[in-house]
């Protein structure tokens, strides 16, 4: 049985000066890895890719949902741009150390406060994350029994 999707924050995707900030939120697991990997793949297709992964709304993450922020960063690096990761969460630092990535990505526990500005106008989330409206929201699925 599946919860029922609960509403995406306002800008989830929005740009900054040069700067693409995502806001991810709900789970990170298998069945949420596929679409966001298109998405994510859309943001870092072009040269110097630089992306913010705010992370702090984000309840749950498997090995898929880690495979996906690998996927974004060697892409990313690959395009040399910069990746970072944005979460105040003791147990998805733990989960990094645990699995021998602490030290792979630039985490920090806040947005910088221009980051945290306004979104550009007109600004919208690629199409191919899962549930993007055109206001930008990205709506990941909900699954039960975490």
């Amino acid at each position: 049985m599946e919860l029922p999707a609960r509403p995406a924050p306002p800008d989830t995707v929005r740009t900054v000066d040069e700067t693409t900030v995502v806001t991810l939120y709900g789970e990170i697991d298998l069945v949420t890895a596929i679409p966001l990997v298109s998405g994510l793949d859309a943001l870092t297709a072009g040269t110097h890719p630089d992306l913010v992964l705010d992370l702090r709304a984000v309840s749950f993450i498997d090995c898929a949902g880690l495979s996906v922020l690998c996927r974004t960063r060697n892409r990313v690096r690959a395009r040399s741009g910069r990746l970072r990761l944005i979460t105040d969460s003791a147990r998805f630092l733990r989960i990094l150390r645990a699995a021998g990535l602490a030290d792979v990505f630039d985490v920090r526990p806040h947005l910088p406060e221009l980051f945290a500005a306004a979104p550009s106008p007109g600004t919208r989330a690629p199409a191919a994350f899962e549930g993007a409206t055109a206001s930008g929201e990205v709506r990941p699925r909900a699954v039960a029994g975490r």
